[in-house]
């Protein structure tokens, strides 16, 4: 197999991004070994420092295996690759082998801030409850503006997963709210019920900074439950006007 000579502008993350495509694109199955750094290198019209640092960046997304002196095998990511490589799966174009991939990241996003609201509930500070209310008073300000409550609301969820104390959440928050599958660069219409919804921001943190564990965890699920339907179908209908949906402070 060969590849195109690349010309001399981030050559390495052009080897990355090719090679990267060939494995998850199927052109490399699990287990098979890669072309050698010297035949990648010929391939590419790259030094074969340009190889190694693309061959070290797949092997951090678990895509790959390097041993020393012997063959790079590809690996079989569903079972050796991190949420990392869920964001680098998004540069990867045509050759996605996860069609539900925006749906799938959400529906974790309703698993973590549905948790997250029950910990902050139960073992938040009390400044950190408090800034969950002074966040969705923020939120609530920004009505009917959908691109700054979009901004306004993942700040809301910022103090929610800050306050529950779990920094794995926290991290995986940072991930799902980072790069092209961001929830935040989800297109507002798809999102527009819960944006909407300031009513059930406020009562959500309400119930956080009431202590009430189990009320804040059922509150945050169905706020944020709704948009992984259209997230799926990658549509839905118009959004209902502000007027409609919001209740204005």
């Amino acid at each position: 197999m060969t590849f195109a000579p690349l010309d001399r502008q981030s050559v390495s993350d052009q080897v990355f991004g090719r090679l990267r495509d060939a494995v998850l694109g199927g052109r490399y199955a699990a287990g098979d070994a890669l072309p050698s750094e010297r035949e990648l290198a010929t391939s590419f019209g790259v030094n074969r420092h340009a190889i190694r640092e693309a061959l070290r960046r797949l092997q951090q997304l678990g895509l790959v295996r390097v041993s020393q002196g012997g063959a790079t095998r590809v690996q079989d990511w569903r079972a050796t690759a991190g949420l990392d490589l869920a964001m680098a799966l998004t540069q990867a174009g045509d050759v996605l082998p996860v069609p539900t991939l925006a749906r799938d990241m959400m529906e974790m996003r309703v698993s973590i801030g549905a948790d997250a609201a029950r910990l902050c509930a139960q073992r938040g500070s009390g400044q950190a409850r408090a800034a969950v209310i002074e966040a969705v008073e923020a939120y609530a300000a920004a009505v009917p503006d959908l691109a700054a409550m979009g901004a306004a609301d993942l700040a809301v969820w910022r103090r929610i997963i800050e306050g529950c104390g779990n920094i794995a959440y926290l991290l995986a928050y940072n991930s799902l709210t980072a790069g092209d599958l961001a929830v935040g660069h989800v297109p507002p219409h798809l999102r527009a019920a819960e944006l909407l919804d300031v009513a059930a921001h406020r009562r959500l943190a309400t119930l956080i900074d009431s202590g009430d564990a189990a009320g804040a965890e059922a509150a945050a699920r169905s706020l944020l439950t709704p948009p992984v339907p259209a997230a799926l179908s990658g549509g839905g209908e118009a959004p209902p006007a502000p007027s409609e949906r919001a209740e204005r402070r």
